[in-house]
């Protein structure tokens, strides 16, 4: 089967259950961390993937990348015990992430990451969240990242749309225009 379709059913069948349940909030929180966790430890996913660990060591090992020292929710362990029973490990990243995309779908939630040269205060990240909260009518949840390549100015990312005001960007925009205009004359 492939990896689309079984994530989105088990996300799927997830968020129905979460919400029947009414705990889809709490459980969104755990999938964020749990996806964060699969995102910057990559031997996380070497551990799933590792048949000779027992299915209680996964088990734990995936409730403490999602909860920390607290007690997962009774739906996020119920969840984590079908996956495993299943041997559907390897897609758990998968059904994280389409759980996350349904939930901010059905809460009208937009994702975005603003880019900077250097780091912004919380004022300046707070006014640029607002702002795009009130133009999109969703709420937003804006990431910061400090990327001293672009030299200046900031790259906004916000759904599927980009807004780029970099200096890097600007100054290769000016090269291609001298290359192309030389092109040109010769």
């Amino acid at each position: 089967m492939e990896v689309g379709i079984l994530s989105m059913r088990y996300a799927k069948a997830l968020m129905g259950y979460a919400q029947e349940k009414g705990v889809e909030d709490k459980l969104y929180q755990e999938l964020v961390t749990l996806s964060d966790s699969f995102r910057t430890q990559p031997r996380l996913r070497e551990a799933l993937d590792n048949p000779i660990l027992p299915v209680k060591e996964k088990h734990k090992l995936l409730c403490t990348a999602a909860s920390g020292n607290k007690a997962p929710s009774d739906t996020f362990t119920r969840f984590i015990n079908l996956v495993l029973e299943h041997r559907r490990e390897g897609y758990l990243q998968f059904m994280a992430l389409m759980y996350l995309d349904l939930y901010r779908n059905l809460k009208h939630i937009g994702v975005g990451k603003l880019t900077t040269a250097v780091p912004v205060d919380e004022a300046t990240g707070e006014r640029i969240r607002t702002t795009a909260a009130r133009i999109l009518h969703a709420e937003i949840e804006l990431n910061t990242v400090v990327d001293p390549s672009i030299e200046g100015g900031f790259i906004f990312d916000i759904n599927d749309y980009r807004l780029d005001a970099s200096i890097a960007t600007q100054l290769k925009r000016v090269k291609q225009q001298f290359i192309d205009k030389n092109r040109r004359i010769v």
